[in-house]
């Protein structure tokens, strides 16, 4: 397949709330868009005053706006409603409109506090084109928000100014910003209150006096913000959005003319997509970690199912059997109440994927029914219920592991310790404490090894020891750093071999260096 996005202009969707507040209040009140009647504003201290932040429809009718300070607004409304804003419940309700606008296009941004930006290149013709696709998602959105305005251009940066402060609905042709933007006030360019008061008095009151200016002098006299404010409005500037989901390496979807409600269609659904998946990971040489599936009922609520797996697979009979699986385990069962008119699948993370050359000892056998195996048991109880230990690169013997999700380990780790010859000894114990021992050392020399050592109320003495091994603190930890260790693999008159070290040294300062037992050999 070639992406020939890059080959078109880019075109971008931008969408305004501007009663996103009040319209959340309402539809949390009545669980549908119950229009108000009563003037409503939300407030929020601000040096010592409250003022106001947001309003709805009726108080706008009365002339009240962003930045009046509550006193005044009583003044001239007694009646007015004044509700404390809530920023987390705001931001939560945007995420739940940007959740319906994903059905248009994978590419949304949050345009905070009260905005989306969507990236819709390529997309528009899966609609009939961009004013149906514009048309369907008002259609959608109408229900619980009012007010709404929305512009598309070919900078995000044009089509927001258009948006606040434009035409209702513009529509720009590829090329037509400078011309449609020309008309807008200086304050479309959003570079502050002072910068706005300073352009209006120079004159400049529009975006098309500030285009036909010399940019040097605009920067020279009201600041190089300024004039990138004016770069990126118009299309000068390569700018982009950041889409608030990072866009899958590869995804399929299927789009119904009437929802459907069956759970078997839907199965049904998600194994066609998993095969177009799998020839898509096919071509690329790799194989699926994690899957999301994404159903899109028609009221706009999107249901989300994720799964992971220990290895790379593109196997679609894999991939149906881990979303039973998670569809089997949901505490709270899908509910498709008017049905799923569109199914997504995306696979949100790859690598490179290697057929196995299936010995005839039958390990490489045993090795997938036990991947199968952490694949189910992760689905049904959690990632975080199965886990494994990974190595990390750390020279600290206790702190070289650590236990991460099942099937995650070879994310965590890139070297290993390099194995030893067969004939050669072990380079760590095969028995490894969870936390080093204490032991009573006697040893012939401040600075050499132990002669004999207590351990356990038993006397151990040494017929042979090798080493120092020394291992210094890691110094770029500053907090919790060990003092340095000599270690010594030291052998008991009875042939016992034990891992011992001294923690400290003799010639640092206001420290006695203490020994312990860290691990057995045999």
């Amino acid at each position: 397949m070639t992406d020939t996005s890059f080959e078109m202009p880019r075109r971008y969707l931008a969408i305004w709330f501007p009663f996103l507040p009040s319209d959340r209040l309402e539809w949390q009140a009545t669980g549908s868009h119950a229009r108000a009647e009563a003037p409503l504003c939300f407030t929020e201290k601000q040096n010592n005053a409250l003022r106001i932040v947001s309003v709805n429809r009726p108080a706008v009718r009365l002339g009240l706006a962003q930045g009046l300070a509550l006193a005044d607004a009583r003044a001239r409304v007694p009646h007015l409603v004044a509700v404390e804003t809530d920023q987390a419940a705001d931001a939560a309700w945007l995420e739940r409109i940007a959740d319906v606008c994903d059905r248009y296009t994978p590419m949304v941004a949050l345009d905070a506090p009260d905005g989306l930006t969507l990236d819709i290149t390529g997309c528009a013709h899966l609609f009939g084109g961009e004013k149906a696709l514009r048309d369907d998602l008002l259609a959608r959105l109408s229900s619980g928000l009012s007010g709404i305005r929305t512009a598309i251009a070919g900078t995000p940066q044009a089509a927001r100014a258009l948006a606040r402060f434009g035409v209702e609905s513009t529509i720009v042709v590829p090329g037509g910003e400078a011309q449609a933007l020309a008309p807008l006030p200086a304050a479309a360019l959003e570079a502050g209150l002072e910068i706005t008061m300073a352009l209006r008095r120079a004159g400049l009151r529009t975006i098309g006096d500030l285009a036909s200016r010399p940019r040097t002098p605009l920067a020279a006299r009201f600041g190089a913000g300024c004039v990138a404010s004016l770069a990126r409005i118009l299309g000068e500037e390569n700018t982009a959005i950041t889409p608030r989901r990072p866009l899958p390496p590869t995804s399929a979807e299927r789009r119904f003319a009437e929802p459907v409600t069956q759970m078997e269609t839907m199965l049904a659904t998600l194994d066609a997509l998993a095969d177009r998946t799998a020839q898509s990971l096919e071509a690329r040489g790799e194989g699926g970690r994690r899957f999301e599936a994404a159903l899109f009922r028609a009221d706009g609520t999107v249901s989300r199912l994720r799964v992971e797996t220990a290895q790379p697979v593109r196997a679609p009979k894999t991939m149906l059997r881990l979303f039973r699986e998670r569809i089997d385990t949901l505490s709270d069962p899908l509910d498709p109440g008017y049905g799923y008119d569109l199914i997504r699948l995306s696979v949100t993370a790859t690598a490179p994927f290697e057929t196995p050359q299936h010995s005839l000892d039958g390990h490489a056998v045993d090795d997938d029914d036990v991947n199968a195996l952490v694949d189910r048991l992760s689905t049904r109880f959690g990632a975080q219920a199965v886990r494994q230990f990974a190595l990390v690169q750390t020279h600290i013997p206790e702190n070289a592991v650590r236990s991460v999700p099942a099937g995650q380990a070879s994310a965590h780790v890139e070297d290993r310790w390099p194995s030893p010859v067969s004939d050669e000894r072990p380079l760590r114990p095969i028995h490894l404490f969870e936390r080093p021992e204490p032991i009573e050392a006697l040893a012939e020399i401040p600075d050499g090894p132990p002669l004999r050592f207590r351990w356990r109320r038993c006397v151990h003495e040494i017929a042979r020891a090798e080493g120092p091994e020394r291992i210094a603190p890691e110094w770029w930890r500053s907090e919790g750093a060990s003092p340095t260790r000599d270690y010594y693999c030291v052998e008991n008159v009875k042939g016992h071999r034990f891992w011992v070290f001294r923690e400290g040294l003799y010639q640092e300062v206001g420290h006695h260096p203490r020994w312990f037992l860290h691990g057995l050999f045999a």
